[in-house]
């Protein structure tokens, strides 16, 4: 199914410009850094000490922030549930393995099999970690019968908690309309991306950077006050810009669709090689 994003308008462009302005600014981040949310972390924990008949009194947690696992002390008949460093993952496991310690641990939901020599859940669910930043998730583990699994009831688990910290997270901020009678950068701009002519002269205009009704959050770029003939101009464009946006955008979803058929008509369809047929003939 082919999901189209909504038709942005004149005042989420605003929002959208400033925000990628700020991002320049922000730290990045790296999956080493993700640190998992309590509620997020306590329905894998319930998940899997139900599926694979865990005593959650066995659990440890070996990693934190100057931590060595290596030298951590381990208990006999423990399990290791944790996030660990992505970057690490394949040494953590090896050494895990090599001393017979049971874990179900994090991984990179993309790149989950890089990981050799354990069993896979893959769920593959972006995690909004407790930096902010979101990392597809599935996990690797001693435990279970089956090589891979995937597993929608931990899906659907970790993404209810999910959605529970993204919405706490949400700063519900009042969203602000302009008046008719104010430009700022981002309306012209949002009537030249939809093919619409729009023009001021200089005596119909004001330079402004504030409204009076809202002189604490100002307008970010600054704007112009307009005439009301200017302003009645104004309305009309954006009206017309509106039109064509929607008629884009019902071009735009036929030729996705046009698009999507093709390349499902011309896929080259691989198959498998006479070695590989050997080697399926001999698995069980």
């Amino acid at each position: 199914m082919t999901i189209y994003k909504q038709q942005m308008t004149f005042d989420d462009l605003a929002d959208s410009e400033y925000r990628e302005f700020t991002n320049k600014f922000k730290p990045r981040k790296t999956t080493d850094d993700c640190y998992t949310p309590e509620n997020v972390y306590s329905v894998i924990r319930d998940w899997a000490c139900a599926e694979y008949g865990i005593d959650p009194a066995a659990i440890v947690r070996p990693f934190w922030p100057g931590g060595d696992f290596e030298s951590f002390d381990y208990p006999d008949g423990c399990l290791v549930l944790d996030n660990p460093p992505f970057s690490i993952l394949a040494k953590i496991v090896r050494f895990y393995m090599a001393h017979r310690i049971r874990f179900f641990l994090f991984a990179p939901g993309l790149t989950t099999f890089s990981t050799t020599g354990c069993n896979y859940v893959c769920t593959g669910f972006s995690i909004t970690y407790a930096n902010g930043a979101k990392v597809s998730t599935s996990f690797v583990t001693s435990e279970g019968d089956f090589l891979v699994v995937s597993a929608p009831d931990l899906y659907q688990a970790i993404k209810e908690a999910d959605d529970a910290n993204v919405k706490a997270m949400t700063k519900h901020l009042p969203k602000y309309t302009m008046p008719d009678g104010v430009i700022n950068p981002a309306r012209v701009n949002y009537l030249s991306i939809h093919g619409t002519r729009y023009a001021v002269r200089r005596e119909s205009a004001y330079f402004i950077r504030r409204l009076d009704a809202n002189k604490e959050k100002g307008l970010f770029g600054g704007g112009f006050l307009l005439s009301e003939r200017a302003a009645a101009e104004r309305a009309a464009a954006e009206r017309a810009a509106a039109e064509r946006a929607a008629a884009e955008r019902v071009a735009a979803e036929r030729a996705a669709a046009e698009r999507a058929a093709a390349e499902r008509a011309n896929a080259i369809i691989l198959q498998l090689s006479p070695r590989e047929i050997e080697m399926q003939k001999k698995l069980r």
